[in-house]
């Protein structure tokens, strides 16, 4: 953990540049390597071919993102890692909400660790010695 999923409409697929927002935003929580361990991180984007935005007479666009994180993290460092990643994602998007109708939303999602499986080897290159 943490796993920050992005969706965003097939209208921005030209100017999104997701990959660079992925980039970003693993920046993000690796500097916070003591609150969310790097070998858990995994980040995803959704492009949305099939949507509706408002009442349909533009061509809207909007995008979706959600960090998903195991229970147990204070309310404050939830609240600085939510503030940072929006930062991020209204910077990375600035230039297209500068020219066209567009949505930007996140939200945070903290689930208990019963019910979930893991098996991950990749901690282990994160170990500190």
């Amino acid at each position: 953990m943490p796993f920050f999923f992005v969706e965003y409409t097939d209208n921005l697929k030209e100017e999104a540049n997701i990959n660079k927002l992925l980039e970003e935003i693993h920046k993000v929580l690796i500097a916070r390597d003591t609150i969310f361990p790097i070998g858990g991180l995994r980040s995803r984007a959704i492009e949305l071919k099939e949507y509706r935005a408002a009442d349909g007479a533009e061509d809207d666009a909007f995008v979706h993102a959600q960090l998903k994180i195991g229970a147990g993290r204070s309310d404050e460092v939830k609240k600085d890692v939510c503030d940072a990643l929006f930062e991020v994602i209204k910077e990375h998007f600035s230039h297209v909400s500068s020219k066209r109708y567009l949505a930007l939303s996140m939200e945070l999602v903290e689930f208990s660790e019963a019910g979930t499986y893991k098996q991950n080897n990749i901690h282990t290159r994160f170990k500190k010695k």
